[in-house]
């Protein structure tokens, strides 16, 4: 079946995918879906990857995991950008949620992995159930899709600790990947609107963009926040900012350089600005959604 309403460059991709993936295991794929920026109409072909969901009808046995793999291998000679990153579930396990799926396949970064390091979330059944992108099987709209707002909620404010709270210390321990990190173009998006789309999540239930993240900060946070705002928004619209090292130093160069052409470069003085502001941005948000919407029962035994 073709993919509809989608870039070229993901219809090419997701074509590379099933041609393989039919080669090396006839008949595996039931189902493909895609979710992340294209299912939210906001893919940007230098900088963002194509995001998966595929099902199986039963858990993919040893044989099979190792024809996804070659599948895999195939798709990346083929097409090694963006990257196709997604999981393997069953039709049974959409219907149950993300806290029931087994450990299994599912490819990051451009790679196959046998077993996923890295439990499912909530918003990957969410983005599904609310956006996904038929390429193969029954619309989505078809389907018993696992939806829970309170389980969303939950794992989002719990998402600030788990993941945001640990990578903002790492940014500001020398030495630390992120402490370099903080500084880039790729920095600055991935961090700010990153908090930003999990505050939008707590404040209307639903999935956001990137873009729409940035938007709903300038809409829900002071002035004083609206550069580093505005400054995300720049980055991720240019789409320049890869998660490499050529990219990293290529944004840093420019920045320096104050470009005059294009699109203005930086709105900062320096990157060591930027970075004060991102940093100190994400901890504002977070403390903001913790105060915001912590259900009260939680807060009172904190408390007590």
């Amino acid at each position: 079946m073709p993919v509809m309403h989608v870039p070229d460059r993901v219809r090419e991709v997701v074509d590379a995918y099933l041609d393989a993936v039919d080669h090396e295991a006839p008949g595996l794929v039931d189902g493909l879906y895609l979710t992340g920026s294209t299912a939210l109409g906001e893919f940007h072909p230098r900088t963002s990857d194509v995001d998966f969901v595929a099902v199986t009808s039963s858990r993919p046995d040893a044989a099979a995991v190792a024809a996804l793999g070659r599948a895999h291998g195939r798709l990346r000679t083929r097409c090694a950008r963006p990257f196709f990153d997604g999981r393997y579930v069953t039709w049974d396990d959409l219907t149950r949620g993300p806290q029931h799926v087994a450990p299994g396949p599912y490819a990051y970064g451009g790679r196959f992995y046998a077993h996923a390091r890295v439990g499912c979330d909530p918003v990957t059944w969410h983005t599904l159930a609310g956006h996904g992108i038929r390429c193969r099987g029954p619309a989505p709209a078809e389907l018993t899709i696992w939806h829970d707002p309170a389980a969303l909620a939950s794992w989002t404010l719990k998402n600030f600790d788990g993941y945001w709270r640990p990578l903002l210390r790492r940014a500001r321990r020398a030495g630390d990947p992120w402490s370099l990190i903080a500084f880039t173009s790729y920095g600055a998006v991935w961090i700010v609107l990153g908090v930003c789309r999990l505050h939008y999540t707590l404040a209307t239930g639903k999935i956001a963009s990137k873009e729409q993240a940035g938007c709903h900060g300038i809409q829900a946070f002071p002035e004083r926040w609206h550069l580093v705002l505005n400054e995300a928004l720049r980055i991720r619209r240019a789409d320049r900012a890869r998660a490499d090292l050529s990219s990293a130093i290529g944004e840093i160069v420019d920045d320096l350089r104050r470009r005059k052409g294009g699109d203005g470069g930086s709105l900062f003085r320096t990157p060591m600005a930027r970075r004060r502001d991102v940093l100190a941005f994400a901890e504002m948000v977070m403390a903001d959604a913790k105060q915001r919407f912590t259900p009260q029962e939680t807060r009172q035994a904190h408390l007590s």
